[in-house]
């Protein structure tokens, strides 16, 4: 709605795949990683600047341009913090989860829409794309990676194949 008033300007991402890892940039008019991944017209991002490496495999190649499909992306991770615009905030309550998007796992903090109904509700309720896990930490067990961590880590929820509240350290 918005978007048209925004200057673009160029936001450092890292995609992960099944098979690779792709950072790059990309000039959007999009303040969060969430709004430029479920534009409804994108299928694709033509990211600027890329550096793609092999998941488990090591080595990395670099392009000037790569487009990337949407479809294979298992997460992205925002390398830059985005600070809120309050009236655009929606009230939400926080819950710490762990999302499994093979072979990776997260644990991050998901916002979910307050229902009456409890947490079972709102899980059903949770719609979109991808979805943002805030102060996550994210691994693959299967290729022996360190954790690393993320202010905001986008899953795409159709890949994701469990989300449950998470109480403890189980990973």
């Amino acid at each position: 709605m918005f978007s048209s008033f925004v200057q673009e300007q160029p936001i450092r991402l890292t995609l992960y795949t099944d098979a690779f890892i792709v950072h790059g940039t990309i000039r959007t008019r999009q303040r969060r990683v969430t709004d430029i991944l479920n534009e409804r017209e994108t299928v694709f991002l033509v990211l600027a600047d890329v550096e793609i490496e092999r998941f488990g495999a090591g080595g990395t190649s670099r392009a000037e341009f790569a487009q990337v499909n949407l479809d294979a992306v298992l997460f992205a991770v925002a390398d830059t913090p985005v600070e809120p615009v309050p009236e655009l905030r929606m009230p939400k309550f926080t819950e710490q989860a762990m999302i499994s998007v093979p072979p990776f796992t997260i644990v991050g903090t998901i916002h979910l829409q307050p229902d009456d109904a409890g947490l079972r509700a709102s899980l059903e309720e949770l719609i979109g794309r991808f979805l943002p896990a805030t102060q996550a930490t994210y691994w693959s067990e299967s290729s022996g990676g360190a954790r690393r961590t993320a202010l905001l880590v986008a899953f795409n929820h159709a890949r994701a194949q469990i989300l449950t509240p998470y109480a403890g350290d189980g990973g």
